[in-house]
């Protein structure tokens, strides 16, 4: 049984893993918040009497099952209402320019800085685009094996399926970023 204090310094450590890992699969930084938040309070409620050496295999699959829920709850929403106000700026004329809105968007986030941050800050967004762009199950494989860390057979419990799947999508995942990326001239 796992201590309040184990419960504590573990949660502390996946956080900010768990959190990018999340907004890389929702797309979304308010949604992905949500999700963590969500999964640490059922891994705090539900599975509190289990060993501290449970607790990252049971948190990552929480986590995974929390992703997969909000997935599903946007789809629904999806299909029942389109909310076209999404689309509309906030000019009381009724002039909306879509790319006004992302020009200050991009003014906002690059700030001035060397010429090796902004190349940096470029690449990583390419590499974050094209991770973003791997089917679903590639991408869950592809961050839990090489942002998480896990094993192949710790990704396999967490994603539900087997090892060799695990292996096969991870391959697939990592053959298809390298293609991407060397036709955009990034190799690492």
């Amino acid at each position: 049984m796992a201590t309040d204090k184990e419960l504590n310094d573990f949660l502390r450590t996946v956080d900010r893993r768990a959190f990018k890992r999340t907004a890389y699969l929702v797309r979304d930084d308010d949604a992905a918040l949500d999700i963590v938040q969500d999964a640490m309070i059922k891994l705090a409620e539900n599975y509190f009497d289990r060993p501290a050496a449970e607790l990252p295999l049971l948190f990552q699959r929480i986590l995974s099952n929390a992703t997969m829920d909000h997935f599903r709850r946007q789809k629904t929403r999806n299909a029942v209402m389109t909310n076209m106000s999404d689309f509309e700026g906030g000019d009381p004329d009724g002039d909306f320019d879509l790319l006004e809105i992302l020009e200050s968007h991009e003014g906002a986030l690059g700030a001035s800085s060397a010429a090796d941050e902004v190349s940096r800050a470029q690449i990583l967004q390419r590499i974050e685009s094209e991770v973003e762009q791997l089917p679903a199950r590639q991408r869950e494989a592809f961050l839990l094996r090489y942002w998480e860390e896990l094993d192949v057979a710790e990704t396999a419990a967490v994603m539900g399926c087997s090892e060799g799947s695990v292996k096969t999508h991870c391959s697939r995942a990592v053959h298809a970023l390298a293609k991407s990326l060397k036709a955009k001239g990034i190799t690492l």
